[in-house]
């Protein structure tokens, strides 16, 4: 049976979950209101206030009730897998991450495509490209902008830039890869469009939180 507490400034479930699931010594977030209490309350609890979410195994802390819901992907992806956790979102209208913050083994399913959106060619285009070496200047011409239209678009519709969002596609296809082969990391490096196997292992754990061969001991 798995703990888990969604916190909020009025009443952070972390405080009353911490006796009974004994969180002494293990890493926890918390509401950012509540996190400078939490430390001070419990100093042996590795209080992060910068997260989104901790999964310990059997003991999860969120940082909020939006933070809450985020959790819930990741759950189900522990659980059931990428795909289930994929429909889960789209059936709840919700996206399988967010930008700011990462969070330990954080969901990096392929999230929705805006549908119907200008952008949703050039979304599908760079996900089935991005094992080249794309520049914002290739992204731009296929899109048929200018590169100062095409940021300004692209973050009004995505919340990020091109070669951000472009490095997170990668680092998605990157886990799959490592879910599903017993494909080198150099390999998978260079199949998903990185220069270096080095540049691949910055960003992955830039963006998943851990290292490429951590990440594959937890999921495959």
């Amino acid at each position: 049976m798995r703990g888990c507490a969604a916190e909020s400034p009025v009443d952070a479930g972390l405080f009353t979950l911490r006796a009974p699931w004994g969180l002494d010594g293990l890493r926890a977030t918390t509401h950012w209101l509540a996190a400078v209490r939490l430390a001070e309350s419990y100093p042996d609890i590795d209080v992060d206030p910068d997260v989104l979410y901790v999964d310990n195994g059997q003991i999860l802390t969120s940082a909020g009730a939006a933070a809450g819901l985020d959790l819930c992907p990741h759950m189900i992806r522990r659980d059931y897998g990428s795909a289930v956790a994929a429909h889960a979102a789209r059936l709840s209208v919700m996206p399988l991450e967010r930008e700011g913050g990462q969070a330990q083994f954080i969901v990096h399913d392929q999230p929705p495509t805006p549908q119907g959106s200008v952008m949703e060619p050039v979304l599908r285009w760079m996900e089935d490209n991005a094992g080249r070496e794309l520049t914002l200047d290739d992204i731009a011409e296929h899109a048929g902008m200018s590169t100062r239209t095409l940021m300004r678009r692209f973050r009004e519709q995505t919340g990020t830039t091109p070669l951000q969002w472009l490095h997170r596609a990668r680092v998605r296809q990157a886990q799959h890869l490592l879910e599903t082969t017993g494909h080198s990391i150099e390999r998978i490096a260079l199949q998903v469009g990185f220069g270096s196997p080095t540049a691949f292992r910055d960003r992955f754990k830039r963006i998943a939180g851990v290292s490429p061969q951590v990440y594959r001991r937890t999921f495959q």
